[in-house]
C-alpha cells in the first residue's frame, strides 16, 4: 500500500513539472527578443479581443503589421477564434472564427 502512494505522489509531482515546462514554453519563442510587447500583454489584449480560453499561442512572422505577430486560439461558447496581435504595436490584426467541424 505505501508503495502505490509513493509512486502515485511521484507521477503527481512528474506531471506537475511536465505542465509547469509546458506553460513556460510556446512555439516561436525565439522571436521574443524581436517583440516589443511580452506574451503576457499580447495575451491580454488578445483575450480582451475574444474573452474565452487560450488553447494554443505562437509568436511568428507573418506579412500584416510589422511583420512579427503572437497568434491565440481562444476558446468561448464551444467556438474557437484566432486573435493575431501584432508584437510590436499591440494591435489586434485578426480576430475570426477558425474553421473547424467542433459546432
Amino acid at each position: 500500500m505505501k508503495y502505490v502512494k509513493k509512486l502515485s505522489v511521484g507521477t503527481l509531482a512528474l506531471l506537475m513539472l511536465g505542465n509547469a515546462s509546458l506553460a513556460l514554453a510556446y512555439k516561436g519563442e525565439q522571436y521574443a527578443k524581436e517583440a516589443t510587447l511580452t506574451l503576457e500583454q499580447a495575451r491580454a489584449v488578445a483575450v480582451k479581443a475574444y474573452p474565452g480560453d487560450i488553447l494554443e499561442e505562437e509568436l511568428e512572422h507573418k506579412l500584416g503589421g510589422s511583420g512579427l505577430r503572437y497568434s491565440f486560439d481562444i476558446r468561448a461558447n464551444h467556438l474557437t477564434h484566432e486573435v493575431a496581435i501584432d508584437a510590436k504595436s499591440g494591435k489586434v490584426l485578426l480576430n475570426e472564427r477558425e474553421n473547424s467541424n467542433e459546432d
